[in-house]
């Protein structure tokens, strides 16, 4: 997550220390939307989890929460009131109702899980949630009641970082861990590895050989999925029975997110140490794209799921940003207390 972590956004910031412990994160570690109203905004720093109900023009603090460091928070897309939160020690909690209160869904959950990476959620059925964490994938059917671990195959890793689903075939899921890529044609109940052109065979068994940060699938072409790297940023086409690199002219090679544009494919954004870089045609060519970004160093992205063109950026140090062009340029979003009076400070995020 810091430039000296090999898994940005991700888990291995829990080996570096909080930064500002004694006042509030200028680290943003993730932003969620709210599906249907576009006023609601999540994001969670190394603090605290914070809510806008107004488009980010104020914030609250939510309360309630008693997890030590959130690292992932996540909407069910179709009851969008309930929120979840990944954290750093505690696994998962759930908040029904927008984020007031909080209860831990662990029970599966082994007790040793001490970094929730990211979750995501079943296309058709919002209760089956997957779960990428330090030791492994899970996945629960009953909305975080309870969890089973899925790591039939997984034989050489432990820990998984990031989770992608074939929206099309939803038995077809990705896992990026820290010995590349493993594919599941059966709702992720095994797991074969699909590392072909992506990383040597022989250099597998190195500790960390290639950490993959983030994969994103082609909404329009499931086939198509883009691994984001410790080294690199790669592209397959063909359900990862080969790898590519792409994006050598990148002038960072450590690549901490990726995300396809969802209404045009071929609109591919990536992040890390030196900002944000865009590509319109599937990533044969790239333009950065940051002005207004006081940081560079960027720790994770989002499309807003009602316009492709309006962006959040979260940053290591100096808080949250929006773009409402596309990436071409960025305005910074302060975490303003929603109570704050005349004179007090901002909530820096």
């Amino acid at each position: 997550m810091l430039i000296r972590s090999i898994q940005i956004c991700l888990f291995l910031s829990a080996l570096l220390p909080a930064l500002g412990c004694d006042r509030p994160s200028e680290s943003v570690v993730s932003i969620a939307v709210h599906p249907t109203k576009p006023s609601i905004l999540y994001v969670a720093t190394n603090d605290a989890v914070f809510k806008s109900r107004d488009n980010g023009a104020t914030w609250s603090r939510m309360p309630n929460f008693s997890a030590r460091r959130v690292t992932t928070v996540a909407i069910d897309p179709k009851f969008p009131a309930t929120i979840y939160a990944g954290t750093m020690g505690d696994a998962v909690y759930k908040s029904p109702d927008g984020g007031q209160r909080w209860l831990p869904h662990n029970v599966g959950l082994k007790e040793h899980v001490s970094y929730v990476n990211q979750f995501v959620f079943h296309p058709q059925d919002s209760q089956t949630i997957f779960a990428a964490t330090t030791v492994g994938a899970f996945v629960t059917r009953d909305g975080g009641r309870s969890w089973m671990e899925q790591m039939a195959g997984m034989t050489e890793v432990h820990i998984v970082v990031t989770l992608a689903i074939n929206p099309r075939n939803t038995q077809i899921l990705y896992a990026g861990t820290t010995g590349g890529v493993y594919k599941s044609i059966d709702g992720a109940a095994t797991w074969k590895k699909v590392n072909n052109g992506l990383i040597p065979e022989r250099i597998l068994e190195a500790s960390l050989s290639l950490g993959i940060n983030l994969l994103a699938v082609d909404p329009e072409s499931p086939d198509t999925v883009y691994a984001a790297t410790t080294k690199g940023l790669f592209k397959t086409t063909n359900g990862a029975q080969s790898w590519r690199r792409i994006g050598e002219s990148l002038p960072d090679q450590f690549m901490s997110w990726v995300m396809v544009d969802p209404h045009s494919p071929q609109t591919v954004y990536v992040a890390g140490r030196e900002g944000v870089h865009k590509s319109t045609d599937g990533g044969a060519t790239w333009k950065a794209v940051n002005q207004g970004l006081a940081t560079l160093n960027v720790r994770c992205l989002l499309i807003s799921p009602h316009d492709a063109r309006t962006l959040y950026a979260g940053t290591n140090g100096s808080g949250l940003y929006r773009s409402t062009d596309g990436g071409d340029s960025w305005t910074a979003i302060p975490l303003v207390p929603a109570a704050a009076e005349p004179g007090s400070q901002a909530v820096q995020g």
